[in-house]
C-alpha cells in the first residue's frame, strides 16, 4: 500500500502541487475532502500516509489553521491518533504545518506546547531561504539531507513560538528538523534570512518518532528542477531541492 491521502478542505489551494508531487516521487495520490472522511465513506486507515497542504484553511479564520484544527481534533482524532501510531507518515506543508502544531499532533500530542505567530517583519514573506537540515533528526522525511538548500517560503504566520522547557525538549530529543540558515549557513533569528523571526531559527519539526513532519517552506513548490530560479546556475538537471522531502 502505498496511497496517500492529501487532505482537502475549504481554502486549502496546494493540493495539487502536493499531489503531483507525490506521484512523481513514486506514490499514488488521492485528494480528499475532510467531510469524506468525517461521514465514513473514506477511511484514513486505508492510506499509507498522510499530507496536510499548504493555503488558508477556513479562511484563517481565528488564526492560521485553527479552524481545520478543530476540525479535525472533534471529527477525526482517535483515527488521527491511530494512524500516527501505527508509524504511517505525516506531512504538513505551510498551512498544514500550523493545523498539526493546533491539533497537537506536533511536537508530541499536546494541544499547546507550541504555535506559529504573525511573522516578525508583520507582514506576508513570499521568497526563496537558506535551510539546513538536521542530520541527526528521526526525521524520515530528510534523510539524507546533508547539504544546505532553497525553498520558497509564503506565510503570515509563520514565526514558532514555545516555551523554554518544550525548546529544550525538543533540541534534547532532536526534533528541530528544519532551521533557517545566514550566508554563512548559520541558524539564524536574524531577518531577512530568518523570514519570520522564529525561535532558534525552526523552520521545521517533528515528533519523537519521526514519522510526523510540518515544515513552514513549501518544497512542494520545488520539486521540479525549473521552480527554482536559478536551476541552470545550480546543475538542477534532474529535480528540485524539495524533491528529496516527497521520495
Amino acid at each position: 500500500m502505498n496511497k496517500v491521502l492529501v487532505l482537502r478542505a475549504p481554502g486549502i489551494n496546494c493540493d495539487g502541487e502536493a499531489a503531483a508531487a507525490m506521484e512523481l516521487a513514486g506514490a499514488e495520490t488521492e485528494r480528499v475532502h475532510i467531510n469524506r472522511l468525517a461521514d465514513g465513506s473514506v477511511r484514513l486507515a486505508d492510506y499509507a500516509m498522510l499530507l496536510i497542504p499548504g493555503g488558508f484553511a477556513y479562511g484563517d479564520h481565528l488564526g492560521a489553521g485553527r479552524m481545520l484544527a478543530v476540525d479535525l481534533i472533534h471529527r477525526l482524532r482517535e483515527d488521527l491518533l491511530a494512524f500516527v501510531a501505527d508509524g504511517r507518515p505525516v506531512l504538513g506543508i505551510c498551512n498544514g504545518f500550523q493545523v498539526l502544531v493546533k491539533t497537537g499532533l506536533l511536537p508530541d500530542q499536546a494541544v499547546g506546547q507550541a504555535t506559529l505567530i504573525d511573522n516578525a517583519s508583520d507582514h506576508y514573506e513570499c521568497r526563496w531561504i537558506r535551510l539546513a537540515a538536521n542530520p541527526a533528526s528521526p526525521c524520515i522525511f530528510t534523510e539524507g539531507m546533508d547539504e544546505p538548500f532553497d525553498l520558497p517560503v509564503g506565510h503570515g504566520e509563520g514565526r514558532f513560538l514555545a516555551d523554554q522547557a518544550t525548546l529544550d525538549r525538543l533540541a534534547a530529543n532532536q526534533q528541530i528538523v528544519l532551521q533557517y540558515i545566514d550566508a554563512s549557513d548559520q541558524p539564524t533569528a536574524e531577518y531577512p534570512a530568518n523570514p519570520n523571526g522564529a525561535t532558534q531559527a525552526i523552520a521545521g519539526i517533528c515528533n519523537r518518532a519521526g514519522n510526523v513532519f510540518g515544515l513552514m517552506p513549501h518544497p512542494d513548490r520545488a520539486f521540479l528542477p525549473q521552480q527554482h530560479p536559478q536551476w541552470r546556475r545550480r546543475g538542477l538537471a534532474k529535480a528540485g531541492p524539495g524533491m528529496v522531502m516527497f521520495k
